[in-house]
């Protein structure tokens, strides 16, 4: 008999780790909150009759954000045969206040006490007998990290399942007289979750009374219960129901929670240091530089170099061209394989050391629990320029890649400030920008502080944009309320961080043999078809191609920017199918080389077509512009509206453009060049972009004069 679990709890919870432990899914698991943004399901590893539903996270089933409605709906209609409420052991009283209002759903509850470890290391005592007494449910220790008792949570699950309802917790006698007479109303006789239903009736939940209308005299006697109650405990239904959950939580975790610990503990420790007011933001951008360093300089120099020139150029190329030769194979197949295939998505592929590295290290200051602790740092200075940390978490998580991180906008209550960050998500590198910054950095000599410079600018490029459109009337108003546990501090998991890296290098190599591999096909046939139709030698007749009379119809709009070359501007579009794509084009171009030349043909021909201020402007508007295909998608989709996903994709090309264009018009009068009209233009784009940033905020003016109306309001009355 096949059984359906849901997984409910709080956010940052060990939903997901547990997730994968008993699915073997390789679902993304983060240490901090947001992370599942929309529910996944899969089956027991070990009984495939047993499956389950891993719900976002959420802190109560009165949802405020998308994924919370994602999660009650999905227990409130399709009802699972058990719920396996995943609570922080470490902070019960905050977690069960989710927990008294699944105990209401009609549905059994299991209890599974994670993070076990952490509370025995703290000296921490839980009584699990008084817990399972106060909650009327079975309690279960588990470490979700660690695998501990998890096939004990599973059969204690299988064993509740279809006993019917739970002990609900009680409320105070006089709120339970009142739930007890609601429950008795008609409209909820049939209804399975009748305490649940009861509850939010007496809380006057408007979205509730619309899906179950009152019949009869109810809906009076209805407001008279709430109007008793309210007059004696001198609160609103919901704030009364609000503070009976408390109380209840506090009273239980008195009784069953004895902290060992005394004093500061770890994490607090640190966090003096790393989340202090002025070492913060220093400490941030040392650390973020120095993963930078290691990923382009360290492993990117000569592993990329031996990857790209020596395994992909000599090995396999060459060889594999000696190969075909050997076997009479024809010049076309030949080039086709070579140059095309091999030389584009080997361009692709020599950078995935580099990708790789990035990956660990992200991994790793996930795991370990800095990445929840940037996004406060960081909402503590944005919110002084009206953006919020939760905006933040989705930008910071579009390193991986740009699809996640639009996706993740799911947890920000705002439409207006959820909309901005969807805008705003794909301006940080993903790991397919990755391989053009790396490519790059090798052009400009692998100087150490280039690609932190592309990483630092994503962020720039976020705050002046949260500037410009706060200040606009679509976007106006006070940034998204922040409320974030900061998790412990603890040793990385080795197992985590080597999954998500692989995870996330997966997709890379899959986008590699698919997407890419397509593109460099294309790019080939196109760089080695005349326009009348004949094939050209692959070396010598680029100029003449298909290829390069498209890129020279479409270069002029690109000049402007530094990089009206037709290779450029070619790759620049062709980028707009997977960034990767921008490498695979220069890789196809320049082939495989010569065996033991001394500069890589890829960064020659790099070197060729770049300065150093136009090499800066193609990377930035290359990470800035309108992102790939699936990115694009996944704007649309959570946009859900064609006028504002038109707004986002104009915006996007504007900025990128703008920004692009400043960049190469003031980086080449730092270089020495001559200034001339076109720099004067960009000094014009500059002043309508600071015009943009100081002015008065909008919100705050229609404040001031709410405020000045009112006072002149008042000061009439009193002199009457």
């Amino acid at each position: 008999m096949s059984i359906t679990i849901a997984l409910a709890g709080n956010p940052n919870s060990g939903k997901s780790t547990l997730f994968n432990e008993l699915t073997g899914s390789n679902q993304y698991v983060g240490n901090w909150p947001g992370v599942t943004v929309e529910k996944k399901t899969g089956m027991y590893k070990k009984d495939k009759e047993v499956h389950f539903t891993d719900l976002p996270g959420i802190y109560s089933l009165s949802p405020y954000t998308l994924e919370e409605v994602v999660s009650r709906d999905y227990l409130i209609n399709e009802k699972p045969d058990v719920i396996i409420d995943v609570v922080d052991a470490t902070n019960i009283e905050r977690n069960l206040y989710l927990t008294t209002q699944l105990l209401e759903l009609g549905i059994p509850v299991v209890i599974a006490l994670n993070m076990m470890d952490v509370v025995r290391k703290n000296n921490d005592a839980i009584d699990v007998k008084k817990l399972e007494k106060s909650l009327g449910c079975k309690v279960v220790e588990i470490s979700a990290l660690r695998n501990e008792n998890i096939p004990e949570l599973i059969e204690t699950a299988k064993s509740v399942a279809g006993t019917g309802e739970p002990k609900y917790q009680r409320f105070s006698p006089e709120i339970e007289s009142y739930i007890n007479e609601i429950e008795n109303f008609k409209v909820i006789e049939n209804e399975k979750a009748k305490r649940w239903l009861a509850v939010k009736m007496f809380e006057n939940d408007e979205k509730v009374l619309k899906e179950f209308p009152l019949y009869g005299n109810e809906t009076k006697r209805l407001n008279e219960i709430i109007a008793k109650a309210e007059e004696d405990f001198d609160d609103d239904g919901e704030g009364i129901i609000t503070d009976e959950r408390y109380n209840f939580v506090s009273e239980v975790s008195k009784e069953s929670v004895k902290k060992g610990r005394k004093g500061m503990t770890t994490s607090d420790k640190i966090d003096k240091v790393v989340t202090n007011r002025f070492l913060a933001i220093p400490i941030f951008a040392g650390i973020i530089t120095l993963v930078y360093i290691l990923a382009i300089n360290i492993v990117g120099g000569p592993v990329t170099d031996w990857v790209n020139d020596v395994f992909f150029g000599e090995w396999i190329g060459e060889g594999f061209r000696g190969f075909l030769e050997a076997q009479g194979a024809s010049e076309f197949l030949t080039s086709l394989l070579v140059d095309g295939i091999i030389g584009g998505v080997g361009a692709v592929l020599g950078f995935l050391p580099v990708i790789a590295t990035l990956f660990l290290f992200i991994s790793i200051l996930e795991d370990v629990g800095y990445m929840a602790r940037i996004a406060f740092i960081l909402d503590r200075v944005f919110r002084k320029f009206g953006l919020s940390g939760k905006s933040f978490i989705p930008i910071l998580m579009g390193t991986g890649c740009s699809v996640p991180a639009i996706m993740g906008t799911r947890t920000i209550e705002s439409d207006n400030d959820r909309r901005m960050t969807i805008m705003m998500s794909s301006f940080m590198p993903c790991g397919a920008k990755l391989d053009v910054i790396a490519m790059f950095a090798a052009f400009l000599g692998g100087t150490w502080w280039y690609a932190p410079i592309w990483y630092f600018g994503g962020i720039m490029a976020v705050v002046v944009s949260g500037i410009i459109l706060k200040k606009t009337k679509m976007f106006s108003g006070d940034p998204a309320p922040f409320v974030m546990e900061l998790p412990e501090y603890h040793m990385p998991s080795a197992k985590n961080v080597l999954k998500a890296t692989w995870f996330r290098c997966k997709g890379f190599i899959v986008k590699a043999g698919t997407i890419i591999l397509l593109a460099t096909v294309v790019i080939w046939f196109l760089q080695s078809l005349s326009l009348d139709g004949t094939f050209l030698d692959f070396n010598a007749d680029a100029e003449d191609s298909v290829l390069a009379a498209i890129g020279r119809f479409i270069a002029p709009i690109f000049a402007p920017l530094g990089f009206g070359n037709w290779i450029a501007s070619v790759s620049t579009i062709l980028g707009l199918v997977a960034k990767e794509v921008v490498v695979g084009t220069y890789g196809v171009l320049a082939g495989i080389g010569e065996v033991g030349a001394e500069e890589s043909p890829m960064v020659a021909l790099v070197a060729s077509q770049f300065t150093t201020a136009s090499a800066f402007a193609f990377v930035f508007f290359n990470q800035f512009t309108i992102p790939c295909f699936a990115a694009v998608g996944a704007i649309r989709e959570e946009m859900n509206s064609g006028k504002w996903f038109g707004f986002a994709i104009g915006y996007i090309l504007i900025f990128s453009y703008t920004t692009a264009f400043m960049i190469y018009q003031f980086g080449r009068v730092l270089q020495g060049e001559r200034a001339n009209f076109m720099t004067a233009i960009a000094g014009v784009v500059l002043a309508i972009y600071c015009y943009f940033l100081f002015r008065k905020d909008r919100s705050k003016i229609e404040r001031e004069k709410y405020l000045k109306d009112d006072k002149e309001k008042v000061i009439n009355y009193e002199s009457n």
